[in-house]
C-alpha cells in the first residue's frame, strides 16, 4: 500500500499522532513562537469530509459501522460532534493538576480558554452567578449532593465544528497535516522515540512525538505503552444511563448553571455517582466505538427539544488482579446491545416495580424519547445490582432538589459508558520513560474533557520546544 499522503520532510522536529483537542492545541502551541517542523497524523477525515451516512439532525444512530467513524475521529476528535461544553474549572475535565498542580491548571484553563473565543467559541458564560450558584449548593447539600461550581461556555453541536475548522485553517501552512494516515507504531532508538511507523509501513522520522491518540485510538496506544514498557493505571470506568426529563423540571437548574456537576454518594453502598453531559433542550444520541454502541447526548446552539437530558455514572476502581477497565465497560455495551439491537430505552416506573417497558407502554408515556431508534426494554437485565441501585438511589436524592425527576415517566437509556484510557506513568511534563515521547488527551488517560485535553496538549508542546531550543 502506497502513503495517501506526500510527505515534505525527511526529518520532523515533532510528530503529533491524533487531531483531536489534545493534538490541535499542541500544534498551535509549537507554532507560536518558533518554525518548528511539525507534522500530525490523523487516521480520520478532514472536518469537511467529516461526514456520518445515518447522521441525521438527531444523531439517530448507526448501523453501517463505518471504518473509520467519522463521528468518534477525524479532525477535531471526537468531540467535535459533542455538545461543545467548555468547562473552565479544575475541578472537572481529568486528572491534569496530578501532574501540573492546580495553580498552574488554573492557569492552563485561562490560556485554553482564550484560544477558544480567538476562533469563536461564545463570550456567555453559563454558572457566572456566585450568589445563585451559592444558594443551588446549599439546598443540594440538604438533598445529600455537592455540587461542583463549574462556568461553562455552550458552543453547540451545531457551532463546535466551526471553532475547530477555524483552528484548522489558522495551522494551515504552519504544519504538515496528514489525515486518512493511521500509524502503526511509534520508533524508539536507545531509549527515545525517533518518529513512528505508518500502517502501510512508511517510517518517518521526528525528533519528539506526541500521542494524542483520543478515545478512538486509547486501545492501540495502550498496546503501543505495553510494548515500550510503560507502566500504566488503570482509571475508574464509569458505567450508568443517560436520564431524560422534561426541560420545565430542570430549568431550575439549568437557567443557572446550563450544566449541574452533582455528586452523590449512594445511601445503599456509598459508591460516587455523578450527573456528567447535561443538555437542556437536548437530544439523546448513539455512539459507536468499535464494535459496541453507547448512548450519549448532546443540543444545539439555536434551537430545543423541549426536554433535558444527562448521564448518571457509577465510577469503579478495580484492584488486584483484575486490571482491564475498559473491557468490563464494553462487555455491559454488548450486553445492552444483544438486548436492544443497540440502546435499550425503560420508563422509570417500570424499572422500579420490575418489569418491561413495552413499545405500548412508551407510546402511552408523557415523555417521548428523542432518540429516534431505541428498544423499549429492561435495564435491570442489562446493569449490575450494584450499579442500578447507586442510580436509583441517585435519582431519590436528585429529586429532593428538583422536584419531578424521580418520576413514572422519566426515560432511562441505556447504557451509557465512559471509557477512561488507562494512564501512562508520566513526568510533570507529560514525558513518558521513553525519552521524547509524550502523551495527552483523553486517549492518554490525563483528560477526560475538551478544556483539560487541550491544555495537556500545550503542555507537551510547550516541553518539546523548550528541548528542541536547546539541541
Amino acid at each position: 500500500m502506497t502513503p495517501r499522503h506526500k510527505f515534505s520532510k525527511e526529518k520532523y522536529d515533532a510528530v503529533i499522532i491524533g487531531a483531536g483537542p489534545a493534538g490541535i492545541f499542541a500544534a498551535l502551541e509549537l507554532t507560536r513562537k518558533n518554525g518548528w517542523r511539525v507534522l500530525v497524523l490523523e487516521k480520520g477525515f478532514e472536518m469537511a469530509k467529516r461526514k456520518c451516512p445515518v447522521r441525521g439532525e438527531r444523531l439517530a444512530g448507526c448501523e453501517i459501522g463505518c471504518r473509520p467513524c467519522s463521528i468518534t475521529c477525524g479532525w477535531g476528535g471526537a468531540g467535535a460532534f459533542s455538545d461543545g461544553k467548555l468547562t473552565l474549572s479544575p475541578e472537572v475535565g481529568g486528572w491534569l493538576a496530578e501532574f501540573v498542580g492546580q495553580r498552574e491548571l488554573v492557569r492552563l484553563i485561562d490560556y485554553v480558554d482564550k484560544v477558544f473565543l480567538k476562533f469563536g467559541a461564545p463570550h456567555h458564560v453559563h454558572g457566572a452567578d456566585r450568589d445563585l450558584v451559592e444558594e443551588i449548593r446549599q439546598r443540594a447539600m440538604l438533598a445529600g449532593l455537592k455540587l461542583i461550581a463549574d462556568p461553562i461556555r455552550h458552543m453547540g453541536t451545531d457551532r463546535c465544528p466551526a471553532v475547530l475548522q477555524a483552528m484548522r485553517d489558522d495551522l494551515d501552512g504552519k504544519v504538515e497535516v496528514a489525515t486518512r494516515t493511521p500509524v502503526g507504531g511509534i520508533l524508539v532508538e536507545s531509549g527515545a522515540a525517533a518518529g513512528v511507523e505508518l500502517e502501510d509501513g512508511t517510517a518517518i522520522t521526528a525528533g519528539a512525538v506526541i500521542a494524542a491518540p483520543g478515545r478512538e485510538g486509547a486501545n492501540w496506544f495502550a498496546g503501543q505503552a505495553q510494548a515500550l514498557g510503560i507502566g500504566m493505571i488503570n482509571n475508574a470506568v464509569d458505567i450508568g444511563v443517560r436520564v431524560e426529563v422534561p426541560s420545565l423540571i430542570m430549568k431550575p437548574l439549568t437557567d443557572a448553571l446550563y450544566e449541574a456537576k452533582l455528586l452523590h454518594y449512594s445511601k445503599t453502598f456509598e459508591d460516587q455517582v455523578r450527573t456528567f453531559c447535561m443538555n437542556p433542550e437536548g437530544y439523546v444520541s448513539k455512539e459507536a466505538y468499535g464494535e459496541v454502541i453507547t448512548v450519549n447526548g448532546h443540543s444545539y446552539s439555536d434551537h430545543g427539544s423541549g426536554y433535558t437530558n444527562f448521564a448518571l455514572l457509577v465510577s469503579t476502581r478495580f484492584t488486584e488482579p483484575f486490571k482491564d477497565p475498559l473491557s468490563y465497560g464494553r462487555s455491559i455495551a454488548r450486553l445492552a446491545n444483544l438486548l436492544g439491537e443497540d440502546i435499550i430505552v425503560q420508563r422509570l416506573g417500570d424499572l422500579q416495580i420490575g418489569q418491561r417497558t413495552t413499545t405500548a407502554r412508551l407510546e402511552r408515556s408523557t415523555v417521548r424519547p428523542t432518540l429516534m431508534k431505541c428498544t423499549p426494554g429492561d435495564l435491570s437485565f442489562v446493569l449490575p445490582f450494584r450499579h442500578l441501585r447507586n442510580i436509583l438511589d441517585m435519582l431519590e436524592a436528585m429529586d429532593e432538589l428538583v422536584p419531578g425527576v424521580n418520576a413514572r415517566e422519566t426515560l432511562l437509556y441505556g447504557v451509557e459508558v465512559k471509557f477512561y484510557s488507562a494512564r501512562l506513568k508520566l513526568s510533570k511534563s507529560l514525558e513518558t520513560k521513553v525519552k521524547n515521547l509524550y502523551a495527552v488527551g483523553d486517549g492518554a488517560g490525563v483528560t477526560r474533557g475538551l478544556v483539560q485535553a487541550a491544555a495537556s496538549g500545550v503542555v507537551a508542546a510547550r516541553a518539546v520546544s523548550e528541548k528542541l531550543a536547546c539541541r
